[in-house]
């Protein structure tokens, strides 16, 4: 006699299978392992993608590279080539009409919203992928499954899903699609050059979301990042936190990678009692670390500028420093609309302030004169500094003796 009662067991064993997966995993388990999964994507697109692939800032062994690369067909149909490519033509074309995801061309929403398809619709195009995609892996695995299988990973990925989970397995994929897309394509590209602070005046409108570089892998430090394409890593400063370069020292540590480079830190020794050519060489080298520290002081100037003014009762001068102090340090192609004439004719009744401005594009010019002589240029290092320290300001004094200190 047929046993019906083994068909409600096999048709009940189906459903729970269908329901909860192999793992009958709770809730927190299935957000646990969507964490997980979805932070080694990251992972795999900061290290190997960008870091390694895009800018060579460090040499990963095959165990890694291959790892990464498979997890990234796995996960995100990602291929290296195309990936590597768009994001250099980003660095090489930041902020113009060329840039294939600039918010300042695009506009924030654009690249909130639609920035996939704006990396998608630069990924087709076979210049792009010439110029830019060089030095990426060529191998049979990249020729034949990688590349023009690309859309298998996230096919094979959704089935482990569902045999691990169960229905619940295809929100866990979702997430998983969706989760470049939006950190690397939207937020980074679209974030990262609208909103945030600035540690250097990169010539771009980069910023760092935030000093903890960990939901994105330390992609968060973005400005960074665009002041040192080349560094394996992103934090410079002592309470930023890149948990990515954690990774890349672990790795190191393991003869896993080799990092080729990292920011370059300012030595300070005797000052000298002339600039040399060894101190044009330190401060070309260090050149937006300097031009940092020179931006604090100039914050200084201001705030010490709106005490002056208040105390001696011109509080009208006071406002319209105030206003416009926030920008005085900043570069006139980041300001705003009309803000580059207001901060001029605010400096004009400054005089000090405006000589602080006027001396620090004087000092850009060392490294960004191309048509003169090392001689030359030495020479107008040593006149600037015999200025700044014959100008009666205490900033530009001090800042000087540091220049007359810097060594390569």
């Amino acid at each position: 006699m047929f046993d019906f009662g083994f068909l409600a067991s096999l048709h009940d064993s189906i459903v729970q299978w269908a329901i909860h997966g192999w793992t009958t995993a709770s809730g927190w388990q299935v957000l646990a392992f969507t964490l997980i999964v979805t932070h080694i994507t990251i992972a795999s697109t900061t290290i190997f993608l960008h870091r390694s692939q895009a800018h060579r800032a460090l040499e990963l062994h095959a165990i890694p590279s291959h790892f990464f690369r498979f997890w990234l067909w796995l996960t995100t149909s990602t291929v290296t080539k195309q990936w590597v490519a768009v994001h250099r033509k980003h660095h090489a074309k930041c902020e113009t009409a060329e840039d294939p995801h600039s918010p300042v061309t695009h506009g924030i929403k654009t690249v909130l919203l639609q920035g996939r398809e704006l990396y998608r619709d630069e990924a087709m195009k076979a210049e792009t992928l010439k110029k830019f995609g060089h030095g990426t892996p060529d191998d049979w695995l990249e020729r034949h499954l990688y590349t023009p299988r690309n859309n298998w990973g996230p096919i094979l990925m959704l089935m482990i899903n569902l045999a691990l989970f169960g229905v619940i397995g295809i929100t866990v994929w979702a997430v998983q699609m969706a989760w470049i897309p939006i950190t690397a394509a939207g937020i980074i590209n679209g974030l990262g050059h609208w909103w945030g602070y600035r540690n250097f005046e990169a010539p771009d409108a980069s910023t760092n979301i935030s000093p903890w570089g960990i939901i994105i892998g330390g992609e968060e430090l973005h400005n960074n990042h665009h002041t040192y394409p080349t560094s394996a890593k992103l934090s410079v400063k002592p309470y930023e936190f890149d948990i990515a370069w954690g990774y890349i020292r672990a790795l190191e540590m393991m003869g896993l990678a080799k990092v080729r480079k990292t920011p370059p830190r300012l030595t300070l020794g005797d000052v000298k009692p002339v600039a040399d050519a060894q101190t044009l060489e330190a401060i070309v080298a260090n050149r937006y670390e300097l031009m940092a520290g020179y931006a604090r002081e100039v914050r200084r100037a201001c705030a010490s500028e709106v005490t002056r003014l208040k105390a001696s009762g011109q509080g009208t001068a006071a406002a319209q420093l105030k206003r416009v102090r926030r920008w005085v340090h900043r570069d006139e192609a980041q300001m705003p609309t009309g803000m580059a004439k207001e901060v001029r004719q605010t400096l004009a009744s400054l005089p000090q302030l405006d000589k602080l401005i006027a001396m620090r594009e004087e000092l850009r010019a060392l490294w960004t004169r191309t048509n003169v002589s090392a001689e030359q240029l030495v020479h107008d290092l040593q006149e600037w500094c015999h200025r700044a320290e014959s100008s009666g300001i205490a900033a530009l004094q001090e800042f000087s003796r540091k220049l007359r200190a810097a060594h390569a």
